[in-house]
């Protein structure tokens, strides 16, 4: 079962047992989190699909909350010509893994 989630203004494609890596979320680690987004929940073989307006009303995904990580650095430079200025500057974003467990349909 196939389940599409919004989470911080993303869309997540997953399934039980998949691991996701998602913008930093309020929640400690070892918790469990219960989304109810979901916009849509696909069978295994693609035959029924149930598609929200926005959301499913009786729908949620329970997940874990496995760790919170830093992403890769992202570096960015500024650079004015005839002028001898560059600057670069490093960010690494702060993300969170979850563990998807069940799919509630």
């Amino acid at each position: 079962m196939y389940a599409v989630i919004g989470l911080n203004g993303h869309q997540y494609i997953v399934t039980e047992g998949d691991s996701i890596t998602v913008d930093s979320l309020d929640v400690e680690e070892g918790k469990k989190l219960e989304i109810k987004e979901v916009l849509s929940i696909f069978d295994e073989k693609g035959e029924s699909v149930t598609v929200g307006a926005p959301y499913l009303t009786k729908a949620s995904v329970v997940c874990d909350v496995v760790a919170h990580q830093k992403g890769d650095k992202i570096r960015i430079t500024k650079f004015k010509r005839k002028n001898r200025y560059e600057r670069t500057i490093g960010f690494r974003p702060q993300q969170t893994v979850l563990h998807i467990k069940k799919i509630n349909a």
